[in-house]
C-alpha cells in the first residue's frame, strides 16, 4: 500500500551554511508542524559535531508543499539542536523569531531579494560569459543573445508558487547568467523561512538541468 505513504524532506543549514536535506517516509498526511517528529542526523558528516558525540536533532519549524514530488508530499524547514536542548552555533531562527514576535501586533512586513549566478559546469563560468559584451544588455533582457538560463529561473518561479512560497517576482540581472528573485511581502519569521526554502528549491531544480 505504498501509495498511502508521504515523503517529508527535512531541510536544514549545514556546518558551512550550505543547505542539506534527507527524506523521511511517513504513514499519514501532514497538515501542521506539530504533527511532525523530531529527527536526527550524523553531525560529524556535516561539520556540525564531533565524531565522538555526533547526534544532531532536526526540529521542524515550517512546512511547504513539495512541488517536485507533488501532493501530499512536503518540504520541512528545520532548526538544528543538540540532544541537550542547545541550538547549534549557526541555528539562528529561534533568536530571530523572538525579535519578530515582539511587535507582532503591528503586522510588520518584510521583503528580500536574492541574486544568484548560474554556472556552466563545463567551463566553471556563468552561462553566456564567453559572449559577454557589456552589462546593459543583460538586465531584464530577452532574446537568445542576451538572456541565459531562463528555463531554470522560470521552473524555479513555478516551483516556489506551487510550494506556497511568497515569491513576488524574478528578473535577469546585469551580468550574463545572473538572475534575481524576490520574496515577500511576508509577516515576521516567515520571510526567512520562505527565503531559505526558495534557495533550497533553486538548488534542487538546478540538479536536473546540470547533472
Amino acid at each position: 500500500m505504498g501509495f498511502h505513504k508521504v515523503f517529508a524532506e527535512y531541510v536544514w543549514i549545514g556546518g558551512n551554511n550550505e543547505l542539506r536535506s534527507k527524506v523521511r517516509v511517513l504513514d499519514n498526511e501532514v497538515y501542521s508542524v506539530g504533527q511532525l517528529p523530531i529527527w536526527n542526523f550524523d553531525g560529524s558528516s556535516t561539520e556540525q559535531a564531533e565524531g565522538t558525540d555526533s547526534e544532531v536533532l532536526l526540529v521542524p519549524r515550517a512546512i511547504f508543499n513539495d512541488p517536485i514530488r507533488g501532493r501530499p508530499h512536503i518540504l520541512v524547514l528545520c532548526e538544528t539542536m543538540r540532544p541537550d536542548g542547545t541550538f547549534l552555533k549557526n541555528s539562528h531562527r529561534h533568536w530571530a523569531n523572538e525579535l519578530f514576535e515582539k511587535a507582532k501586533e503591528e503586522e510588520p512586513w518584510f521583503g528580500l531579494e536574492q541574486e544568484y549566478f548560474m554556472i556552466d559546469m563545463k567551463t566553471g563560468k556563468p552561462l553566456g560569459f564567453e559572449n559577454a559584451k557589456q552589462q546593459g544588455q543583460y538586465y531584464c533582457s530577452i532574446g537568445s543573445g542576451n538572456a541565459f538560463g531562463r528555463d531554470l529561473a522560470e521552473d524555479h518561479l513555478r516551483a516556489c508558487v506551487n510550494a506556497g512560497i511568497k515569491i513576488s517576482g524574478i528578473n535577469a540581472e546585469v551580468a550574463p547568467g545572473q538572475w534575481e528573485f524576490q520574496i515577500g511581502p511576508c509577516t515576521g519569521i516567515e520571510e526567512g523561512d520562505h527565503m531559505w526554502m526558495a534557495r533550497f528549491l533553486l538548488n534542487r531544480i538546478a540538479e536536473k538541468l546540470w547533472n
